[in-house]
């Protein structure tokens, strides 16, 4: 993986890039204020991608990130950051549900993409071949059927034991790329797109079942991205940017104007 950051970062830094500056929506919003909220999770909580980590630098919580400004917005008495980038939903289990108790009444979550290295495997695709990506792809959707599962029902069931009176509600990752879109210089050809675009979708279902079966609220986030993909005119990706870590994650309008309105529209 660090070789792979290390050849994008030379291919953002010559090609002078910088970052970019609505979801299944639940039948009804959670009756009720919120009063006691934790946003759990990986780096599609934290904020990383907006390059303005003023909350915590080594786990890249933002401000500018949806639980941020969720919270911002409804004014909750109680608001809990531990989404961390990078986390698993291994490390999530043991390192952030600590915030979680009887008391809680609110937990979002993003989770499972880096179990299944999805943003890893696009950084493959970038650098390798059709053959090499499609292979990766292959087995990224192997392990999204047949082990992320097991791993999504033990830590939702985690959060419901240490949470028993919260509303567990799940967003899930959008489709990264614009098929036949023109807005991009430097990204990966249309074969690729779909097929990532693919692999996200299996995502979304995979954790939308899992998610319904653990009785929880799922937001999916590709109908608010839609059309706002990378290598659209008004994306709410970073596609190939530096720093590199903030590649393929939402911009800011990306947190504020996809993932913010689904959580908006779920819970009071």
């Amino acid at each position: 993986m660090r070789s792979l950051l290390r050849a994008l970062a030379t291919v953002a830094l010559s090609a002078g890039l910088v970052a970019v500056p609505a979801a299944v929506s639940p039948s009804a919003a959670f009756a009720g204020p919120t009063t006691d909220y934790v946003a759990l999770g990986d780096s599609y909580s934290s904020g990383t991608g907006t390059n303005s980590y003023d909350l915590d630098i080594s786990c890249q919580r933002s401000s500018r990130a949806y639980p941020a400004l969720w919270a911002a917005q409804r004014g909750t008495a109680s608001f809990t950051f531990a989404a961390c980038a990078g986390a698993t939903t291994s490390s999530v289990r043991s390192g952030q549900l600590g915030a979680l108790n009887a008391g809680t009444d609110l937990v979002t979550i993003t989770v499972g993409g880096n179990d299944a290295d999805f943003v890893g495997t696009v950084l493959t695709c970038k650098l390798g071949s059709d053959a090499t990506c499609f292979s990766k792809l292959d087995s990224v959707n192997a392990f999204v059927t047949g082990t992320l599962p097991g791993r999504l029902d033990a830590i939702y069931a985690d959060i419901k034991a240490r949470a028993p009176n919260a509303r567990l509600v799940v967003l899930g990752y959008p489709q990264l790329f614009q098929v036949n879109g023109i807005n991009c210089l430097f990204e990966v050809g249309n074969a690729k797109r779909s097929r990532i675009n693919a692999t996200a979708d299996l995502l979304s279902s995979v954790t939308a079942q899992r998610v319904a079966a653990a009785g929880g609220t799922y937001l999916d986030a590709r109908s608010t991205y839609a059309g706002h993909g990378i290598c659209s005119w008004s994306p709410y990706l970073n596609g190939t940017t530096f720093p590199v870590g903030d590649s393929y994650h939402p911009n800011r309008n990306g947190y504020s104007l996809g993932y913010l309105p689904l959580l908006l529209g779920a819970a009071a």
